[in-house]
């Protein structure tokens, strides 16, 4: 028994020795100045020469329940279509005056309605004509390599070679609108590169406790 004990942290650090060995990729964590760390913030890649990404873009979905869009921040590459479903009881009219992507759909429960191709890179910010608190984001972007920050603060996101790449950061709530960079050169192969954004937060805007039907 002791023997097994013993031997069994090896196997594992083993295991994720040979894991990170063949890995090609940028690992970011991302704080707020005074260092907590900011979940929901859009991690994106680009080649440092500007080389358009090779994969087709994926779609997303943004759902309406209990008054609200699920996801809050939502990113898809250009291109990418985003579903709409109203999984409330009762109807929405989700809009958007963004420049990115201007829209209007009346949605209605139990009903799909046509999803909406984000075709130009920028910020969408969704609103709901008959729900003034429904709020959400979408980052449109000119890469495949992205993701969210989880509630940690971390984002992983694999590159198929290695190279220079430049690493931006972007939330929906941070002072002065700005979106850090940073070029970083990627091994093939190699250790998964790191790189660590701390952002300034404009204050939260306050949370409302009001119950409502839907």
């Amino acid at each position: 028994m002791y023997r097994v004990h013993r031997r069994f942290p090896v196997f594992c650090l083993t295991l994720l020795g040979a894991a990170s060995a063949g890995a090609t990729g940028v690992a970011v964590q991302v704080q707020d100045a005074a260092g907590n760390p900011l979940p929901d913030t859009v991690i994106y890649i680009e080649a440092e020469a500007g080389q358009a990404g090779a994969k087709a873009p994926a779609n997303a979905e943004i759902e309406q329940k209990s008054l609200k869009f699920m996801p809050l921040v939502t990113v898809v590459q250009t291109g990418g279509k985003v579903f709409f479903p109203n999984n409330d009881r009762v109807r929405h009219h989700i809009y958007s005056f963004s420049a990115a992507h201007k829209f209007d759909q009346k949605l209605y429960s139990g009903q799909s309605a046509a999803p909406q191709v984000f075709d130009k890179a920028g910020t969408v910010v969704l609103g709901c004509n008959i729900h003034d608190k429904m709020l959400a984001y979408v980052k449109v972007v000119d890469t495949p390599y992205f993701a969210k920050t989880d509630g940690a603060g971390a984002a992983r996101i694999e590159l198929p070679a290695g190279g220079k790449y430049v690493v931006k950061a972007w939330h929906y709530n941070t002072a002065g609108g700005a979106t850090p960079e940073q070029v970083l050169t990627v091994k093939a192969g190699d250790a998964l590169s790191t790189a660590v954004f701390k952002l300034p937060m404009k204050p939260p805007a306050p949370v409302d406790t009001t119950s409502s039907s839907y």
